[in-house]
């Protein structure tokens, strides 16, 4: 008789929640004809298309909503709740559109942001150096939803189901050398469109990196949609990235450069304060953040705390990667 042992992290499929209500239509329809107008404006000057004018961050405008709902994984589920998506997304660390995530303002300003057209440069010790529409990556990509935990470093959390692919798919489509040993990944800059971008406190653009070893590991996913649609902007549409057993910092959002080098990338955190924000990034209780404690994490859902677990509760699937290294070193080093 063969007995199934449901791994640590599993819980049946019937015990997730359903997505939530329309992703707070209300707040983005405040932003009133006048946001429609200067949008329309600013497409127009940028070279964008005339369809992502008038609403350019909306995901009803992407044009692989086709390819969504993905089919689930079922390998990858939860011992939680799904986060509501009206919770999940208007919540959101995503500095280049500001820096108070609770009052919607990210997700109402990221809106603005048009998805198409949309390029991602492919580099460094690859075959060949090549620019690629993100339409044909995602079509060339076998999509699935996956449920993950998502554990920010200031010690909050939720439960996603984002749909995309693995990295390792990417990898086997980028070709890169045996040289590589990292992945480095960059965000795009256009100040006009994310205000945030004018804080010169910040070394934009967005960078953060992964060893290959890591970005092959199975856990590793491209993300573009969630809820069973392409992601709405505030998400980081149209590609990001997620690493459920490291702190949310790491996972890069609107992606537009994927470059594959022999030198650990030094990411924006890392650069403003690598004593806090370190490469690793990995989640550990036992080491607590120098400003806080990291023993336990609040679910956004919820409103419930709870203890934190070693890799996120995601150990079985990533500890070997860390074998011999010291805990701090996993962190801030």
């Amino acid at each position: 008789m063969l007995i199934r042992r449901r791994r640590s992290w599993e819980l049946p499929e019937g015990a997730a929640t359903p997505e939530s209500v329309y992703l707070s239509r209300r707040h983005l329809l405040g932003a009133g004809v006048g946001l429609a107008t200067g949008a329309a404006g600013l497409a127009a000057g940028l070279g964008w298309p005339a369809e992502a004018a008038t609403a350019p961050g909306d995901p009803d405008n992407d044009p692989t909503k086709d390819l969504y709902p993905a089919k689930r994984n079922p390998a990858f589920t939860l011992d939680r709740p799904v986060t509501p998506e009206d919770i999940s997304g208007n919540y959101n660390n995503f500095y280049e559109f500001g820096s108070d995530r609770r009052n919607y303002q990210v997700a109402d300003i990221a809106a603005r942001m048009p998805r198409r057209p949309w390029t991602v440069k492919i580099d460094g010790l690859v075959e060949k150096e090549r620019e690629v529409g993100i339409d044909d990556i995602i079509r060339a990509m076998p999509l699935e939803e996956r449920l993950y935990r998502h554990r920010c470093v200031e010690a909050w959390s939720m439960a996603v189901p984002w749909t995309g692919f693995p990295v390792r798919e990417f990898i086997a489509f980028a070709k890169p050398l045996s040289s590589a040993k990292f992945i480095r990944m960059e965000t795009f800059v256009n100040p006009e469109i994310a205000p945030g971008q004018n804080r010169f406190v910040y070394p934009w653009p967005y960078v953060d990196g992964v060893t290959m070893a890591e970005g092959m590991n199975d856990l590793a996913f491209f993300v573009t949609g969630v809820y069973g649609k392409p992601a709405p902007n505030q998400f980081g549409a149209p590609l990001r990235l997620a690493l459920p057993w490291k702190y949310g910092f790491k996972s890069v959002k609107s992606i537009v450069r994927i470059s594959f080098v022999d030198k650990r990338p030094v990411g924006l955190w890392e650069q403003v304060q690598g004593r806090e924000y370190g490469f690793w990034a990995n989640v550990n209780p036992a080491v607590p953040h120098p400003r806080w404690s990291q023993a336990s994490e609040r679910d956004i859902g919820t409103g419930e705390r709870r203890p934190t677990l070693i890799y996120n509760g995601y150990a079985e699937q990533v500890a070997g990667l860390y074998a011999g290294m010291d805990a701090s070193e996993q962190l801030f080093m």
